[in-house]
């Protein structure tokens, strides 16, 4: 017996079994009297409800059509010249491939808060040191961006890019957000591209994180990654309630987000941007021209010494409360003092003798001109420590600016300097830096610290 071709026999197992899956098929799905061919019956797509059980089914969509255009990625460029050992030499460096420049690039969000003027909100440490920043927009434009200013102590910065079709997010009062509101959280982390995350608010007021400056926190468990600072938080209308800034993870920033998320409220953030319009790109702040140190009972301030004795305040008194915030520490009245950005008066809670009193206290700007100070000082302008340094135990004042040819640059002081101590003895910051000169020195000494080393300057 002849043995049939395999390839004829697959080919009548096809057609017997097309044959019988058609016969089967008509059978099922068709009358028995019916003599017409069969149609088939293809799948349909999938489509959302719009509703369950009557009900509108929740969407943050519609409100994210109108924030996601706001919020843009901001991308910032820092040259950085090339040291050697061999020094600047060319040949050295043609021999070596060693360039003379390096770019640094880092990426993080942004918020239009004014369309009109193109004003644009971010961290002041997604730019700082930049020496470029362009924006790209939601619609894939990107656009050159002009720094504005910006306030390390806040972490606030502002920039400027072209008015044109632009489209700004509305500035909530973020006094108003409670515990337990739904919020959302815009922005760029890691560069994967505009990211929308959500949550609650998880507390309000945070301070006490480190290495970081003045600090009146929003804290949300909304995913805020690297990338994601300088985005905005929203509530559910839209509005913005945040600039979100920082996580904490204790592996890292870059480990992830564990649901310690901290933003900037947006009635700070609005605030430090007047300021830097008002100010040709500066904050300014008050004082209460006090110094303090943690009192004996369970929460205040207790005033060591009074340096503006229009103040209303005596030495002994403890300060519970600034603005209705409860001051628990002298740490936490120093944050509270910083915070009052551009303020003329604050009201504070005090324990006097026992008995609890209320004062409204007028705020005094603090002058940095170092010819007010002692003659010696013309062409020195000092400022206050950012935050951040005093955060890591670090007491005094900052060199803000020294002219070339003044004294104090022929003595050897530099901008950057820290001044820790003087003639007249030790000062924490600026208000008892300038009580020090009350009684002018013969010989004008100050301990200094410099890239990490301490030493000694005298203005000759």
């Amino acid at each position: 017996m002849r043995k049939t071709p395999l390839i004829l026999v697959l080919a009548a197992a096809a057609a017997f079994g097309g044959f019988a899956a058609t016969a089967l098929r008509e059978a099922v799905t068709t009358p028995a009297d019916a003599h017409t061919p069969p149609t088939l019956a293809l799948p349909t797509a999938a489509t959302l409800p719009s509703a369950v059980a009557g009900q509108t089914v929740p969407s943050l969509a519609p409100m994210l059509q109108k924030v996601l255009p706001a919020v843009v990625s901001v991308h910032s460029k820092q040259r950085q010249r090339v040291n050697t050992p061999f020094g600047d030499d060319p040949v050295y460096r043609r021999l070596f491939g060693i360039p003379e420049e390096r770019v640094l690039e880092s990426l993080g969000s942004g918020v239009i808060v004014d369309a009109q003027q193109g004003l644009v909100l971010t961290n002041h440490h997604v730019i700082e040191g930049a020496d470029d920043v362009s924006v790209t927009l939601s619609d894939g434009r990107t656009l050159k961006a002009v720094f504005r200013g910006s306030d390390a102590d806040t972490d606030i910065a502002l920039m400027q890019i072209p008015a044109q079709n632009l489209n700004a997010l509305p500035i909530a009062n973020s006094d108003r957000l409670r515990v337990g509101d739904f919020v959302v959280a815009v922005g760029n982390p890691f560069g994967v591209g505009q990211t929308v995350t959500s949550g609650i608010v998880s507390a309000l007021g945070r301070n006490n994180l480190p290495g970081l400056g003045y600090q009146n926190f929003i804290q949300t468990d909304a995913s805020i990654n690297p990338g994601n600072s300088g985005g905005a938080l929203v509530d559910l209308n839209g509005q913005l309630v945040g600039i979100n800034t920082a996580s904490f993870n204790p592996g890292g920033s870059m480990a992830g987000n564990i649901g310690l998320g901290f933003a900037i409220p947006s009635n700070l953030a609005s605030t430090v941007m007047r300021q830097l319009l008002t100010n040709k790109g500066m904050v300014r702040r008050g004082t209460l021209g006090v110094a303090t140190t943690d009192s004996n009972s369970p929460v205040g301030a207790r005033v060591t010494n009074v340096y503006d004795k229009a103040s209303g305040l005596l030495v002994g008194d403890v300060i519970t409360a600034v603005n209705g915030q409860r001051v628990s520490s002298m740490d936490d009245f120093h944050n509270l003092e910083g915070l009052q950005v551009g303020a003329s008066s604050a009201k504070l809670d005090i324990l006097r003798a026992g008995k609890a009193a209320t004062l409204n206290v007028a705020l005094r700007q603090q002058s940095g001109d170092g010819a007010s100070l002692d003659p010696r000082l013309a062409g020195v302008t000092f400022a206050e420590l950012p935050e951040s340094y005093r955060r890591q135990g670090l007491n005094g004042v900052l060199v803000a600016s020294v002219s070339a040819n003044s004294r104090a640059a022929r003595s050897g002081l530099s901008q950057g300097d820290v001044l820790l101590e003087g003639t007249n003895g030790r000062f924490n910051d600026l208000t008892s830096f300038r009580a020090s000169f009350r009684t002018q020195p013969q010989q004008l000494v100050f301990r200094v610290l410099r890239d990490e080393r301490v030493g000694s300057i005298v203005i000759r």
